[in-house]
């Protein structure tokens, strides 16, 4: 292969058999039950990297099923998010949420993830049930549990129009690739949009998650203080490609 068919080729590693496809990648009937929580603000102002602001003291902790996303294929997905807000070099001031850390069990969306926007993921065991009328998540690493989480199914029904309104606030991750030496090549503030969301149906209810330490899934470092709320919804989307919002390896 010569220097310039690897230059036209060149997408995803490894370079012959890429591990995912091209975006975008679509995503239906994608299933969300999100706890929000209470922690402790000196722990969140301890892993929010400059130039966010932390906002509050709320964690959202995020169970995601995909049972049909373009390019990804079937998956479950876990995490935390954190309402942050990030201020542009024109002055306008942006509230969303800084993605913390993300579980999932599908090497395509963990090396695309990864590679593309620099989501911070790592291959775990999560899943999300109905167990009659309750709703039930938990994430194991390896055979260690490490979050179980709980919500009554379909208590009441929420409105969607202040839903698709946070659904449409940007969301931030530190984009982190080393050079072959291990220094920094890429270290960046990266920013993304959800896009083309049709919300489907979305209930709250009662919720209760509890978090355990583990040394590689450090969920617990921001821990559970009181559960503030619990939201279920199904939604089809297009999961938006980013673009750097701040270079820390750029001298200033």
């Amino acid at each position: 292969m010569r220097i310039a068919e690897v230059r036209a080729n060149a997408f995803a590693m490894p370079l012959n058999d890429p591990a995912y496809p091209k975006p975008p990648y679509k995503f239906y009937n994608r299933e969300f039950v999100v706890i929000n929580y209470r922690t402790d603000p000196d722990v969140l102002r301890a892993v929010v990297p400059e130039p966010l602001e932390v906002i509050g003291d709320t964690v959202s902790y995020e169970f995601i099923r995909m049972p049909d996303s373009t390019g990804f294929g079937d998956y479950t997905e876990t995490g935390q998010v954190i309402p942050v807000r990030f201020t542009t070099p024109t002055g306008e001031v942006q509230e969303g949420g800084y993605v913390h850390a993300m579980y999932l069990d599908d090497n395509s969306p963990i090396a695309g993830g990864r590679e593309i926007w620099g989501f911070p993921k790592k291959l775990a065991q999560p899943k999300l049930t109905h167990e009659q009328e309750t709703i039930v998540g938990t994430l194991h690493y390896g055979s260690v549990l490490c979050v179980t989480a709980t919500m009554g199914y379909k208590h009441r029904e929420i409105d969607l129009a202040p839903l698709a309104k946070a659904m449409a606030r940007p969301a931030f991750m530190i984009k982190i690739v080393p050079h072959v030496d291990c220094s920094p090549r890429i270290c960046e503030l990266v920013r993304y949009y959800l896009q083309d969301v049709t919300l489907k149906g979305a209930w709250s209810g009662p919720a209760a998650l509890q978090l355990f330490q583990h040394a590689m899934c450090d969920v617990a470092r921001l821990p559970v203080r009181e559960v503030v709320s619990a939201s279920h919804y199904i939604a089809d989307l297009t999961l938006g490609l980013g673009e750097v919002v701040f270079d820390y390896l750029e001298k200033k």
